[in-house]
């Protein structure tokens, strides 16, 4: 059962809480431990995840850059490819003692060792996800300290987890031609069942195994989110299972997947809304394309953009000071305004007035599209990245690019280089008024006020049409051909795409009758959403389901059914470039709202970037050193 924040806190005030499982409000710990064992529980077979368990004398030593490491650790019992289900650990040399036998060294912990800002018993762990788009990530066959230094010098323990990405696939390490399920919600368990191991093995490692910060990028973004808000969630149980993922230690207390803190750079996520999100946002003020008119795709647009502020209205998203945020339906049956669209707005200004009042003119633009991240950890994956970026990318509006593989500046060392980032030709202006005129040439719609050094934007409509347009074809993530990643994501074995989106599927049956009147709509559409909404996965879970399970409002909002049935991370960061067009401007801005308003979150960092696009987008500094400034800062607060 679901419930508002806003109901939820009226029927707490009368007592009428019990039995509401669906409203009962997450305790999310600020240093989380795992769960103890109940005693009114059926008795665990305490030694069933021995095989699970770290062997403290098989790590390797890289004495040149004093880490230890140990690499093609499996975190499950029953794991469905050892290529993508397991893990490496790098651990700062100073945290051990060793005895070294052979090429490998017995470890013990060096409790009095201080590493940057940490200890052995308070370091925190590092996870990252090193797919924007969610393919499968590899764990490392090889062992490479390239990146690993600000990571490892700050203290933290850092873990490079193996994970299924968005389609089934077949294991081409073993030479099996057998299909590996993967899809919607793969990526998630095992990352989860990553999760349970650290925590599983914490008693010989060195680091607070319930301080991990998980972090991403674009889809892998979204994917950090998830992981935020869905630990323990019971909607995962069945999985997690299917693999065997550890539940229990060795004392028979429950295992924990909840993790303190998740980073994420332009998330793409939330897809039951995310065609109608980029719609109301982006779609409804084009007119080429696929949104040309007299095309069906441009109906079905207008359509999902006026389901979104219907959606919109629904949710309880609350600003600041605790007023609901609701969009106004105007005669033509677009909601275009509205204190949601006005908080929006607001975020756009302060960035914009942030950007003229702390950038140095002449200023260079250059547009950027980041099509994945390159963290450490896989020296493998990092040689294939840089060697794709020697091949021409795709062309200028395509979804996909490969680009220069430009390094981010002031990263000497090369720990931030952005493998696979496309650009087009830089502009130089001289001063900000010069910037700002050339941004109202065709029409006055940016205001920049010189002596107080802010700026103030008209509209979202003309912020839109000007710096952020729809680049996407109609309804981009659920395609009415079924070929976008995210057809993809939702996808049944061999049945690698399929429709997922109930807002789309309702749309397109209520306006079917309009869009016949176009040359352009295909009959077999009518049928198509449905019919693929009817299918389930292997595990039996149907689509609905399996679309909650990668939102991660799916328990952060009373809209939703799993409102309080998780441990939410009580650590936040979510930055985004606002020129982004690969997603919808309301996508980061959404959790963040949901966010603020949940019991229990500490602090949520949102940091929306002017002149910035689909990349891992900051304001000043790079990626990785304002990252590690964040956990460091989450973990002493």
């Amino acid at each position: 059962m679901g419930c508002t924040r806003r109901e939820f806190l009226a029927l707490a005030s009368v007592g009428t809480i019990a039995g509401m499982a669906g409203c009962t409000p997450s305790q999310p710990a600020q240093e989380a431990t795992p769960p103890t064992s109940d005693p009114t529980k059926p008795s665990v077979d305490v030694t069933e995840f021995e095989s699970l368990a770290l062997d403290p004398s098989a790590w390797r030593y890289d004495s040149d850059n004093n880490i230890y490491y140990q690499l093609g650790l499996p975190y499950c019992l029953n794991p469905a490819t050892e290529t993508y289900e397991s893990l490496a650990i790098f651990v700062p040399g100073a945290y051990f003692t060793a005895e070294k036998d052979g090429d490998t060294y017995t470890c013990t912990v060096n409790e009095k060792a201080v590493v940057g800002s940490f200890t052995p018993a308070t370091a925190p762990i590092l996870l990252p996800i090193n797919s924007g788009t969610l393919s499968a990530q590899e764990s490392p066959t090889a062992y490479g300290p390239e990146g690993l230094a600000p990571y490892l010098g700050e203290g933290c323990v850092y873990v490079y987890a193996g994970f299924r990405g968005r389609s089934a696939a077949v294991d081409t390490a073993t030479g099996s031609d057998e299909l590996i399920a993967g899809g919607s919600p793969w990526p998630v368990v095992d990352l989860k069942a990553a999760i349970r191991y650290l925590r599983y093995n914490a008693d010989v490692l060195p680091c607070d195994a319930s301080r991990t910060f998980v972090f991403g990028f674009g889809a892998g973004g979204g994917l950090s989110a998830v992981l935020g808000a869905s630990g323990d969630s019971e909607l995962f149980d069945p999985y997690l299972e299917e693999i065997g993922a550890i539940t229990h230690d060795a004392a028979g207390a429950d295992v924990s997947d909840a993790i303190a803190g998740s980073a994420s750079w332009c998330p793409v996520t939330s897809y039951d809304m995310a065609d109608a999100a980029y719609e109301w946002c982006q779609g409804q003020y084009s007119s080429e394309g696929t949104r040309a008119e007299g095309t069906w795709t441009q109906m079905l647009s207008r359509d999902l953009a006026a389901a979104y502020g219907a959606w919109v209205n629904e949710m309880d998203l609350r600003d600041e000071d605790d007023v609901q945020l609701t969009l106004d339906e105007t005669e033509a049956g677009v909601y275009a305004m509205g204190s949601y669209a006005e908080s929006l707005l607001a975020e756009i200004d302060d960035a914009a007035t942030h950007f003229v009042q702390n950038t140095p003119f002449p200023y260079t633009y250059t547009p950027q599209r980041l099509e994945a991240p390159t963290f450490p950890g896989d020296p493998n994956l990092v040689t294939a990245r840089l060697a794709d970026t020697a091949t021409p990318g795709a062309a200028e509006g395509e979804a996909a690019a490969d680009g220069t593989g430009e390094r981010e500046a002031g990263t000497a060392d090369g720990s931030d280089a952005l493998a696979g980032v496309a650009q087009v030709q830089s502009t130089i202006y001289d001063s900000a008024q010069s910037y700002f005129s050339a941004l109202n040439e065709d029409t006055w719609w940016i205001n920049y006020n010189h002596r107080s050094s802010s700026v103030s934007v008209s509209s979202l409509r003309d912020f839109v049409m000007h710096l952020r347009p729809a680049r996407l074809s109609t309804s981009p993530f659920d395609q009415p051909d079924r070929s976008s990643r995210a057809n993809q994501l939702f996808g049944v074995g061999e049945e690698s795409t399929l429709h997922f989106s109930t807002c789309v599927a309702d749309v397109v049956a209520a306006g079917a009758e309009t869009f016949s009147s176009c040359e352009d709509w295909n009959v077999t559409l009518e049928s198509a959403w449905a019919d693929d909404l009817e299918k389930v996965d292997a595990l039996g879970t149907g689509m609905v389901e399996r679309v909650s399970m990668m939102n991660p409002l799916m328990w952060l909002s009373g809209h939703y059914e799993g409102y309080g049935q998780s441990t939410v991370a009580p650590h936040w960061r979510v930055n985004e470039g606002l020129f982004d067009t690969e997603t919808s401007l309301a996508t980061a801005a959404n959790i963040v709202f949901a966010l603020r308003k949940y019991d229990g979150v500490t602090d949520v960092a949102h940091t929306p970037v002017w002149g910035q696009g689909h990349v891992l987008a900051e304001r000043s500094g790079s990626a990785t050193s304002n990252l590690l400034d964040w956990v460091v800062a989450c973990c002493v607060s």
